[in-house]
């Protein structure tokens, strides 16, 4: 306990104090896209430590544990989108310099509505695309608050319960003071420590516990093999999920904060080549747990296992904390980009901008409006690896109407075909979703992505050629 405690004073010192030396929080364009002037590295470790830390982190250690190798498939996935994306991210950045873009929903409202000559549509779209990005991304942030949670439960003898409020609290008031600029500083530290730890705990832990990998030969050949979770849901990771990085509202927020469209192209390309080895390390821990304390561990308690396993007092405290920060660092990153988009597009119907005040008002008000809902979520649904699957892969259902918006010269024309695509989708992925946690026999709940992303892929090529048609 003295160790848990000295640690999270040393870190909470530190935090403080970069974040009164670097966060202006007076400064709207620092507190939503840090003045468009971030440089290359911090922006890599931004953009990986969302991908790799926090809730991902601990929550890919959970389905290791549950299915093995079928969770590195997510990684590969993951770097194949962060090339597709290397084509669109010098565009991304330049449109988000010349028009003030501060957010993907903000992106899609410019390209797809106007609100002088239907402003009843604009006000539908509008609500559309911010509601579902803040639905999925409610799930995000509650597998943080999941994730956060099961650690102080365990370094403090708390229940849940009070362990998932005081994780809430603490990521809600950091979130609200120090915007997308605090979302970098907390970002660059937890990265550190993340392969700090990974370095001298997980693989050192994973080499001795498995015997140099040997003893992986004693899990189900489908978790080494990786088809725990079915072929058509390792199929589909690469086909269908890779473009959830084109789409996702946190990357485009570090594209839109970087310092030049150059920086925007290559940041993606290191981040994407980076970020494979953590996706296969992570994994891993689960697995390693699997074979040494056997099947009956709550998927959610695995990380700590492992830490406890492998660290003495001292190291076992900084591990712990330097989690907790990661999981407050990726918490932060998802609670600023879901109240940006709600304050700047759900708010801003009726005039094509706040005034600055108000606007950065809005969003520390919605921060803690949204905070407290993902916090109910995490209370009511403590199972961090559906949470974190159907969060990452609900995303996917904006990738027609994005390309649409990103290619055509006038994406206007399409802006119904987009709606209903996005609708559509939503509502299959949901439904499946909720057929997998309440019929697991009957469907997979981790594989509700595949028939949304096929729903909205044949709704707006049908609804394009239609349009096409009636012109």
């Amino acid at each position: 306990m003295n160790w848990f405690l000295f640690w999270i004073v040393i870190y909470f010192l530190f935090l403080i104090i970069l974040t009164i030396k670097y966060v202006s929080s007076n400064d709207i364009e620092n507190y939503l896209v840090n003045n468009r002037k971030t440089k290359l590295i911090p922006l890599v470790f931004t953009t990986l430590a969302t991908f790799v830390g926090g809730g991902t982190s601990m929550g890919l250690m959970a389905m290791g544990y549950e299915s093995g190798f079928a969770a590195i498939g997510i990684g590969i996935a993951y770097v194949i989108g962060f090339m597709i994306m290397i084509r669109y991210a010098g565009k991304i950045h330049a449109m988000g310099v010349k028009e003030k873009i501060y957010s993907f929903p903000h992106f899609l409202n410019l390209r797809f509505t106007d609100p002088e000559k239907d402003p009843a549509f604009a006000k539908m779209f509008s609500s559309m695309v911010t509601g579902v990005n803040v639905f999925i991304f409610f799930f995000l942030l509650a597998a943080q608050f999941v994730a956060m949670a099961s650690l102080l439960k365990y370094a403090f003898d708390v229940e849940y319960t009070y362990a998932a409020i005081i994780s809430g609290v603490v990521i809600i008031g950091y979130t609200a003071f120090a915007g997308m600029a605090g979302v970098i500083i907390t970002d660059m530290v937890q990265f550190i420590i993340i392969v700090l730890m990974i370095i001298f705990i997980f693989i050192p832990g994973i080499w001795s516990d498995t015997g140099g990998l040997s003893r992986l030969s004693e899990l189900p050949a489908e978790m080494t093999n990786g088809t725990a979770e079915g072929i058509a849901f390792l199929v589909a990771l690469p086909l269908f999920l890779s473009w959830s990085v084109l789409v996702r509202m946190d990357i485009w927020q570090r594209v839109l904060a970087a310092k030049s469209d150059s920086v925007a192209r290559k940041m993606n390309f290191w981040s994407g080549v980076g970020m494979l080895p953590f996706y296969i390390i992570f994994p891993l821990v689960g697995m390693t747990i699997r074979i040494t304390h056997g099947t009956n561990v709550t998927s959610e308690d695995v990380t700590y296992l492992f830490l406890n396993d492998h660290s003495s007092a001292v190291i076992l405290g900084f591990a712990v904390v330097g989690l907790l920060s990661a999981l407050m660092s990726s918490g932060d990153s998802f609670l600023n980009i879901i109240s940006i988009s709600a304050a700047n597009d759900f708010l801003g119907w009726k005039k094509k901008t706040l005034p600055s005040n108000n606007l950065q008002k809005n969003i520390r008000y919605i921060s803690f409006a949204f905070g407290i809902l993902a916090l109910f979520i995490a209370l009511v649904f403590p199972k961090i690896v559906d949470l974190m699957v159907v969060g990452i892969s609900m995303i996917i259902i904006y990738t027609p109407l994005t390309l649409i918006a990103l290619l055509k010269k006038d994406p206007y024309r399409y802006r119904y075909v987009g709606f209903i695509s996005v609708m559509l989708a939503f509502v299959v992925n949901l439904t499946f979703f909720l057929l997998g946690i309440f019929l697991p026999e009957q469907y997979n709940s981790k594989s509700s992505f595949i028939p949304a992303f096929l729903i909205a892929v044949i709704s707006t090529l049908v609804g394009m050629a239609f349009v096409k048609k009636s012109t």
